[in-house]
């Protein structure tokens, strides 16, 4: 198996990781657990590479992925002129330790 399925079906899945990526790029740096933590972050690198060719096309397909507006446009008109340079890694993912409800291992994402 590719992908860490995280007790969810695919729809579920795909809501959490566009709630998680949407506050990503809002905030610059959340809080999360280890595995979405690494899940997210292929796909923040995604959303980033498109954002950076900057075209209408690009925009349209990280709106239908986010579908937030406003950290679209941020995500373009900011985070992307950030990373012009920069080939990828646009992540960085700190362990924190064990959550204290459940002991499970979380961690900091963060853009670079």
């Amino acid at each position: 198996m590719a992908y860490r399925k995280l007790g969810r079906d695919s729809s579920a899945r795909k809501a959490l990781f566009r709630s998680v990526l949407v506050a990503l790029f809002k905030n610059e740096k959340i809080e999360t657990t280890v595995a979405k933590a690494k899940e997210v972050s292929g796909l923040a690198a995604k959303m980033i590479t498109l954002a950076k060719q900057g075209d209408l096309h690009a925009r349209r397909q990280v709106l239908a992925f986010l579908v937030d507006e406003q950290v679209t446009t941020k995500l373009f008109d900011e985070i992307a002129q950030k990373y012009q340079e920069r080939q990828g890694g646009y992540t960085r993912i700190y362990k924190l330790g064990p959550r204290r409800g459940d002991a499970a291992e979380m961690a900091v994402i963060e853009l670079v």
